[in-house]
């Protein structure tokens, strides 16, 4: 007996990507022959330079995933500001930058996750946070023992690129 009248699964068989189509009459696999989507590193001056062995962002199936954003301002290389507030103002227009690079912006971001150091910083990170993502993406917020630098906050996102919508 089959739930699931008209899923539509992609899997990994074989080495390669195929979709799993549930019918009626049973299961069949059609090939999604190297349907592989390419992947593209974003890379921008307009944001802080990534501090280690990562990207800043990759863009990959019309969306674009971002690295965590932290409150490093560009022109100096250090932290900006010692209070929530203003460290999250900084991490959230360093991650417009990275969007911007991608071709994408706050308004097209799906799903945010958030790093605190503390989360007695909770109320004032989400004063600062909607008045940019205006749009309620979906979010995770996470205390964390520590972040790098010493920051208080940390931002990463998943958002749809400009021009791929589906």
């Amino acid at each position: 007996m089959w739930i699931l009248p008209c899923a539509d699964i992609t899997a990994k068989r074989g080495g390669f990507m195929r979709r799993l189509d549930f019918t009626r009459t049973g299961v069949s696999w059609k090939n999604k022959a190297r349907e592989q989507t390419s992947m593209k590193v974003v890379q921008t001056s307009a944001a802080p330079a990534a501090i280690g062995p990562y990207s800043q962002a990759f863009i990959s199936g019309g969306f674009v995933f971002t690295s965590g954003q932290i409150p490093i301002t560009i022109g100096t290389g250090e932290v900006m500001g010692a209070t929530i507030t203003e460290q999250a103002k900084q991490a959230i227009e360093n991650l417009a930058a990275v969007l911007k690079a991608a071709n994408s912006d706050l308004g097209r971001v799906v799903k945010t996750t958030c790093f605190l150091v503390n989360m007695d910083d909770f109320g004032a990170f989400n004063a600062v946070y909607e008045k940019y993502f205006t749009g309620k993406p979906a979010r995770s917020t996470v205390a964390v023992k520590q972040l790098p630098r010493g920051v208080l906050v940390e931002i990463e996102a998943v958002a749809e690129v400009a021009g791929d919508r589906h």
